[in-house]
């Protein structure tokens, strides 16, 4: 079987084809890089994440980690993946190279990222969170608090986490309870209880680096009181050189069905005389400011179910090119060589439903990369703010797309495989487990459909549904001169027309009685997924076209021929259930809405 992490030719499709990644040389923030440096940046990722990641990533499921009541222990191998990933400068890779960062942009990064989660979901966990909690320190912490703990989260010294939900209270976050008491000398002392903080404790670094939602005394109510605070496990001098012990303690390990060497923790802050918190910003705005480190997180889980739905396509494809099983329908002899199972037009069904998931999903979150980039970096205000305006309106199909049908494509992996499928000695069974949490990571498919039809349609009065109808309209039209994609530009056009239809009965609906215009919002954030990828399988399939009309042969021409069928199976197979989806939706169907708790 194959031991191939990513194919580089489909990550240099998406970063240079798709996306133009090198269009990013003449922002001046980039100047003094030029590809050379992206690619070396990408090999030296895959290199990494082959030598120091791969290896133990059936151990570290195989082998949880423990604890023994006072501390947590994981397998040595985990360790070494973390000092490799941050003495390569991966930590602070995006970083001011004043800051000892690289100063690379955010889709090389991510494409980076796409790497270490192929290799070990798990692992890398700890990297990806303290990735997103030093981006919080940097973006809205003190001057005081950059300087003393900025910089080991940057080398690798302290990691991070992200402390939001409770025992009581998962995605209400108005609900927490954690409370903040002011203290004389201007910090805080927290109090409260975490649950299912990835990453709450290990033994990986000298620190950890906890940004907890919590509420100051007399906050008001709801969503408005939340505060954010930075508790670190110890509390650290004027250098930042780590002390005494801070009042947070592990009170013990959750054991999920996947990313298994990731530590899921429950933390008590406060059993002595309170946990020492600093303030982030200003008091009340803490749930604005994490949004950030959540919005960034909801992409990168995106990107794991992704690679992850891609590493079952890979697994699966190269079984099926290997394994003989059974004679193709027609054929008469019983004793004619058994085919493979490639051959099988079911099995084709099976790895093109694969591919379409898996590639889909991955040009979904680099594109959701780039339009992060574009947000900060691009020449212009008005581009910069269309870029903002874009990413906030898809951030919740791009969480929900990628989490729903990798799965999916994990599984189809599973069945491809048959027997050998779900046993351990193949990692299909492993990429299913790791895959299922990620459509609960940062947020499920139903909050995410609230979210979408509740918010985001209507914010700045509808401008990021403007921008995407305007996007998709000029590549529909684009394909219309194409011999290749004409029909799969009308395909998408239908859908288009679905989409824009049921938008406009639900954005009544809701407007008229809330409770019964989202009961099916979960269905319409779907229909606008499959609209979303299917417009990205229409460029894809646009760039494929022309490098076939300019000659593209042998090995390239597979290549582009693949992207073509693959955009024909979505259109034709994909986007076929919107009609259904769209007519339920704009009769606003009860069905869900009606049902009755006792008659369960």
């Amino acid at each position: 079987m194959t031991d191939q992490l990513l194919n580089e030719r489909e990550l240099d499709f998406l970063l240079y084809e798709l996306l133009d990644t090198t269009a990013l040389l003449e922002r001046s923030r980039y100047a003094e890089h030029d590809r050379a440096v992206f690619d070396a940046t990408l090999r030296t990722a895959h290199g990494i994440a082959a030598e120091y990641f791969a290896p133990h990533n059936q151990k570290g499921d195989h082998e949880e980690p423990t604890f023994d009541g006072e501390r947590v222990r994981l397998i040595p191998e985990t360790k070494r993946a973390w000092d490799a990933f941050a003495e390569a400068g991966f930590l602070a890779a995006h970083h001011d190279g004043a800051d000892g960062g690289l100063q690379l942009p955010e889709v090389i990064l991510r494409a980076s990222m796409a790497y270490f989660n192929a290799a070990n979901i798990a692992t890398v966990a700890y990297s990806f969170l303290t990735i997103g909690s030093a981006n919080l320190v940097k973006s809205f912490a003190s001057d005081n608090l950059r300087e003393r703990f900025l910089p080991a989260m940057l080398d690798g010294r302290s990691s991070g986490t992200m402390a939001l939900t409770e025992p009581g209270q998962g995605s209400a976050l108005g609900d927490l309870r954690t409370t903040a008491r002011p203290a004389a000398d201007g910090s805080y002392r927290i109090f409260g209880q975490k649950m299912f903080i990835s990453g709450g404790d290990h033994d990986l670094t000298e620190n950890i680096v906890h940004m907890v939602l919590a509420r100051i005394e007399g906050a008001p109510a709801g969503t408005k009181g939340i505060s954010l605070f930075l508790v670190p496990k110890f509390l650290v001098d004027a250098d930042g050189n780590p002390s005494e012990r801070n009042d947070v303690a592990l009170a013990g390990l959750l054991h999920k069905m996947g990313y298994r060497n990731t530590t899921s923790t429950v933390l008590n802050f406060g059993e002595q005389d309170g946990a020492i918190g600093y303030l982030v910003g200003e008091a009340n705005k803490g749930l604005s400011y994490m949004f950030q480190m959540m919005n960034e997180a909801r992409i990168g889980v995106a990107l794991g179910a992704s690679v992850l739905a891609y590493q079952s396509f890979v697994y699966a494809l190269d079984y099926a090119r290997e394994r003989p099983q059974g004679r193709l329908p027609g054929a008469k002899d019983p004793l004619a060589p058994q085919v493979r199972i490639v051959e099988h037009a079911d099995v084709r069904r099976m790895l093109l439903q694969q591919k379409v998931y898996a590639e889909g999903s991955l040009a979904l979150c680099l594109y959701a990369s780039s339009l992060f980039e574009d947000a900060h970096t691009a020449p212009t205000a008005e581009e910069r703010q269309d870029a903002g305006e874009l990413l906030d309106l898809l951030i919740p199909m791009v969480k929900s797309y990628p989490s729903r049908y990798g799965v999916i494509a994990s599984d189809i992996g599973i069945q491809v495989l048959g027997g050998s499928g779900y046993i351990r000695e193949y990692p299909l069974e492993q990429f299913y487990r790791d895959n299922r949490l990620n459509p609960i990571h940062e947020g499920t498919e139903g909050i995410h459909g609230l979210d979408l039809l509740g918010r985001k349609l209507g914010q700045r009065d509808g401008a990021g549904f403007r921008q995407f109808l305007a996007l998709t309209h000029s590549a529909i039209e684009a394909s219309h001169t194409d011999a290749r994609c004409a029909d799969l530009g009308a395909a998408l056009g239908v859908a288009l027309n679905h989409l824009q239809q049921a938008t406009t009965a639900l954005r009544e609906q809701v407007a008229a009685d809330a409770n019964l215009g989202l009961a099916n919002a979960t269905s319409y954030l779907d229909l606008f997924g499959r609209v979303v990828v299917g417009w990205l399988w229409l460029r894809m399939a646009g760039i494929a076209s022309r490098a076939l009309q300019t000659g593209a042969t042998g090995s390239e021409a597979d290549f582009y021929h693949g992207k073509l069928q693959a955009a024909r199976y979505f259109m034709d197979w994909e986007l076929a259930p919107t009609q259904a989806l769209t007519r339920l939706l704009i009769q606003g169907n009860r069905v869900s809405f009606d049902m009755q708790d006792r008659w369960f």
